[in-house]
């Protein structure tokens, strides 16, 4: 099973992208997490089967399953280390924070403004105001809306009373 799934990924058959931890062996990549449960399956139910020779073999591979599913979740722990949580960060953490436009202005077409995250580094993002609005370098606005099909985000003019 493991070779066979191996061999798919290989060839782009078959992709799994996600992690396994609607089974409780999230935490590292779905196919390290599959091939060792598999794995451990297969040998327990052999294992199984010689031990059970004169019993109900039927149980065998339920058993072997629970005993594997044990035993992998005990293995994965010292393996999450060596497989980093990627950059859990996202463009839509801009929304509702304030940035600085950075170019002449910032109309509907065209406009660029710098945004700082709350970790303190900033970013140089591509902005749109709505309507009449024109900002010119330096005006403050706040970010209000991200535009996944544009990749930009949405602006409107700021002003503190502080």
């Amino acid at each position: 099973m493991v070779v066979a799934y191996w061999l798919t990924v290989i060839t782009g058959l078959f992709e799994l992208e996600d992690d396994a931890a609607w089974l409780g062996l999230g935490g590292v990549p779905a196919g390290v997490a599959l091939s060792l449960l598999i794995a451990l399956t297969w040998l327990l139910c052999l294992i199984g089967s010689v031990v059970a020779s004169d019993g109900p073999l039927i149980a065998v591979p339920f058993v072997a399953l629970g005993l594997a599913w044990a035993v992998t979740r005990a293995l994965l722990k010292p393996l999450r280390r060596l497989f980093p949580q990627g950059d859990t960060r996202s463009r839509g953490d801009f929304v509702n924070q304030m940035c600085v436009i950075r170019t002449g202005t910032a109309t509907p077409d065209f406009g660029q403004a710098e945004v700082t995250s709350a970790d303190g580094s900033s970013a140089i993002v591509q902005v749109r105001t709505t309507g009449q609005d024109r900002l010119a370098r330096g005006d403050r606005a706040l970010i209000f809306d991200y535009d996944k099909d544009g990749e930009f985000f949405w602006v409107m003019p700021y002003e503190s009373e502080l």
